[in-house]
């Protein structure tokens, strides 16, 4: 295939940035998105020009380190990472606009890199669970009952790749929030910083400059591993129920 890319090209975060024309050709279709991007480059350095810059690592659909908008969607038009699209999702003559994330709280570093910290701040802010120093636990001294395992476990596939942020017309962090809330509060050993943990990290959130939530349901849509809708309703209902503890 031979495609024809219109790429974001920025050199720093304080450069003003703007859609580069490329032209891609004997694309396979079997290549991933990211090995497409990486014969670009090859030929950028090969030509003596600046290769595109972008986030990746696992190229597994693992790390959640890719991430880019394809035509106007986050990871593009399958709903999986950007390292998990394949080429065979597009057609030959095909022009493929690529960008960074578009989020205030998400802001670009170079080209389609961003810095996307502002998560590890939430995460830092309550995302971990108590444990005593010393040997490691017996594997089945608590028990956990099937259905919150399962819960804990659905929301503990969120991988931070940061497409439900992107995919949001506000821009917000409230699905990526609640899957790191929900999956440690379903567990008994996440009951000691229950209440503390909702407030703390969705005070976090807000902090970063993250949009409102209201409810459009692009984030689960884009999200590739599929973290529910309901997800952030039951984030709230944690909140309130810390909030109103808290009052008392």
């Amino acid at each position: 295939m031979n495609l024809t890319l219109r790429i974001w090209r920025q050199r720093s975060a304080d450069d003003k940035g703007a859609m580069v024309t490329y032209r891609v050709e004997d694309v396979s279709p079997e290549m991933s998105f990211l090995e497409m991007l990486d014969i670009l480059n090859e030929d950028l350095i090969l030509r003596g020009e600046e290769p595109v810059a972008f986030d990746h690592d696992c190229r597994e659909g693992i790390c959640g380190a890719c991430g880019m908008v394809i035509n106007g969607q986050a990871h593009g038009p399958e709903r999986t990472t950007t390292c998990q699209l394949h080429m065979r999702h597009f057609s030959d003559g095909d022009t493929i606009d690529v960008e960074p994330w578009r989020a205030s709280a998400f802001p670009v570093v170079k080209d389609l890199v961003v810095d996307r910290s502002a998560f590890d701040r939430v995460i830092q802010a309550g995302g971990y669970i108590t444990a005593p120093t010393g040997s490691a636990p017996d594997a089945h001294a608590t028990a956990v009952p099937k259905e919150a395992a399962d819960y804990a476990f659905e929301h503990a596939e969120c991988i931070g790749c940061g497409a439900c942020v992107a995919a949001c017309p506000n821009g917000s962090a409230m699905l990526f929030t609640s899957a790191k809330v929900n999956h440690l509060n379903a567990l008994p050993q996440g009951a000691p910083e229950r209440e503390g943990r909702v407030m703390d990290m969705v005070s976090a959130m807000d902090e970063e400059g993250f949009g409102g939530c209201t409810n459009v349901g692009a984030c689960t849509s884009a999200c590739p591993k599929g973290i529910p809708l309901q997800s952030i309703a039951d984030m709230n209902r944690e909140f309130l129920r810390a909030s109103t503890r808290r009052r008392r």
